[in-house]
Parts: C-alpha cells; structure tokens; sequence
C-alpha cells in the first residue's frame, strides 16, 4: 500500500497542489529525517481519528480497502484539508516503535552469558516504551519457542538460522528508556498516536500492537523525556546486574555531535565494567559491514569485560523478525 501510495506522491513532486504546499520548507530534510513517513503516520492519524472523511474508505487498519487509484484524489483532498495539522505532523518525530524488533533484543540476550545476571534495560529512542517489556511477548520457530505461553504478543517464526538457546530464562529488573517525545500507551492518544505509525495494511504488525499495549498495562517502564546523550551521562554499571543499553533504528535520528558523545559514554561504561558488573552495547541499526557494501539490519553487540569487540549476531528485516543467527 504505502509503496504505491510513495510512488504516487514522487509523481507528483513539483508540481504545484496540495502535495507541494503541505511539503514547502522541507525541500531540503535529510534522508535520514524520514520525512514521507512522518507524513504517513500524520495522515494514518487523522484516519484513526475518523478525521479523514472518504479516505478512511481505503484504508485497511479502520476497515477499508485499498485501491491507490481510487483514494489518491481523497489523499489529496485530505492534505488540502488538513493541510496546517500534516505539517504539523511533519515537525515531530516518528514513533515507529516496532514490537518485532524485540526479537533481536530478546534472542541476542539469551545469547549472552552476562545476561544469566539480573538484567537492567535501558533504551534509546523508546517511544511508548513497548520494547523495554520484551521478555514478555512469545517467540517461536521452527525448533523452539521462548516466553509467556499465554503473552498477547506472539512473534511467529521470530528466529532462523543457528539455534537461539531457548533453555535460557530472562530476568529483567529495571526498564528504562528516553526519548525526545515519549508516548503514553495508557492513554488513547498514545496508542493512536503508536498505531499511526504502523502501516494500515499491514495486520500481524496491528494486532502486534494491541497485545502489546496489554502487555504494557501490566508490566511498568519508565521512558523519560530526555536526549540519549543526557541519558547515557548518568548510567553506571551495577554490581550483581547486567547493564544492558540497547537501541534500534535510533541511530540515524541523533546528530554526528550527539552520536560522538554517546559513543563516548559507551567507553567510559566498558571501562567501568567488571565480572561482576558487567556492560552489554545492543543495536539494531542499518549498517554496512564493508564500505561500499549494501546497508543491512544488522544485530551488533559489544560486552564488557568479556567481548569487547563489536561482534555481529545476525541479521533482521527492517521491522524485525524474522532475524537471521549467525552466532
């Protein structure tokens, strides 16, 4: 849907309408800003909000059926329309805040010998946080499958490649997590807001979401309303835990001074690191393993004191499962 829906709009780019206007001023937004998903999620909103008049007709998420041809005059009628609240929608970050990519974060633990402690998750770019309650949801593949047999959040076919050591249990003690512009998903403009941002023809990934707002009312996190960097300046490993600072799909969103900084935290941190208070750096990122080479979501991990060097586990698609093992 959303790539036909894409290819419409580029189409239309230059030329002057609805398009043009609710776009002016962002001519020059950097890829990595993600601008026509913001646009996207606001106009996804405005649907789930019942704000859309006949475009709600072709969207799937609220009973719709798709039929770019039919609803791209209603699109635009739409951008027209609502043309002060979409730009509006366009100054604030995406929430893309992906269920599916807690089966990188959950599979690369019990990978993990540190995290046989006690773990402390603390996330970058959380969102609504719904990915600090990851060893809540169930993972199954062809071989195994970890998790509350009776979790809301169920991620069929989560893991490929070599075995995830599903024996292994999880426990985790603390869930924190930052975010410029954190979601409440106890309030329903959080979890519209959540929702939005999922592609509407997309219905495992919908239904996802609902269980994990379930999941969410019954298990707290705290996401604070902070940068990453002021985050990571107060972390500190903790004896008798397993100190684990986790992020996907964030990286692109912190500028290069931002990115320096928290890099540098991330030194201090392993070098404050012991056996008995040990440091784990987990990403999900769109990364290339040789210069030049294609981008690939990649699952990285470096651990102190154990192993330090960045070591990569496996590969994913881009809102998660299924993720590949090398390791």
């Amino acid at each position: 849907m959303y790539a036909e829906l894409l290819q419409r709009m580029a189409g239309d780019l230059g030329t002057p309408g609805p398009l043009e206007r609710v776009l002016a001023g962002h001519e020059d937004d950097p890829g990595p800003s993600a601008l026509f998903l913001r646009l996207l999620g606001t106009v996804h909103r405005l649907v789930l909000e019942r704000r859309a008049g006949a475009l709600a007709a072709y969207y799937p998420s609220v009973g719709g059926r798709w039929d770019c041809d039919a609803a791209w005059p209603a699109f635009v009628d739409l951008l027209d329309v609502e043309r002060g609240e979409v730009r509006r929608g366009l100054e604030r970050p995406p929430q893309t805040n992906e269920v599916g990519r807690s089966a990188a974060l959950v599979g690369a633990l019990l990978r993990l010998p540190a995290a046989a402690l006690p773990v402390r998750l603390i996330e970058l770019g959380a969102s609504g946080g719904l990915n600090l309650r990851a060893d809540r949801f169930r993972y199954t593949s062809a071989e195994a499958s970890w998790g509350p047999p009776d979790s809301p959040v169920v991620l069929d076919d989560a893991w490929l490649g070599a075995p995830t050591p599903v024996e292994r249990s999880l426990d985790v003690v603390e869930r924190i997590g930052c975010d410029t512009a954190p979601v409440d998903p106890a309030t329903t403009e959080g979890r519209t807001l959540l929702t939005a941002y999922v592609w509407p023809d997309q219905q495992s990934r919908l239904h996802r979401l609902r269980g994990a707002f379930e999941v969410a009312a019954a298990t707290p996190a705290h996401v604070r309303r902070e940068r990453a960097l002021d985050l990571v300046a107060r972390l500190e490993p903790q004896d008798g835990a397993c100190t684990v600072l986790w992020h996907s799909i964030v990286w692109q969103y912190l500028d290069a001074a931002e990115q320096a900084a928290v890099r540098g935290h991330v030194e201090r941190l392993a070098g404050a690191a012991s056996a008995e208070a040990p440091f784990v750096h987990l990403a999900l990122e769109p990364t290339r393993r040789t210069a030049g080479g294609e981008h690939e979501f990649l699952v990285v991990v470096e651990q102190w004191p154990h192993a330090p060097e960045p070591a990569v586990l496996g590969t994913a698609a881009g809102h998660g499962p299924p993720v590949s093992w090398e390791a």
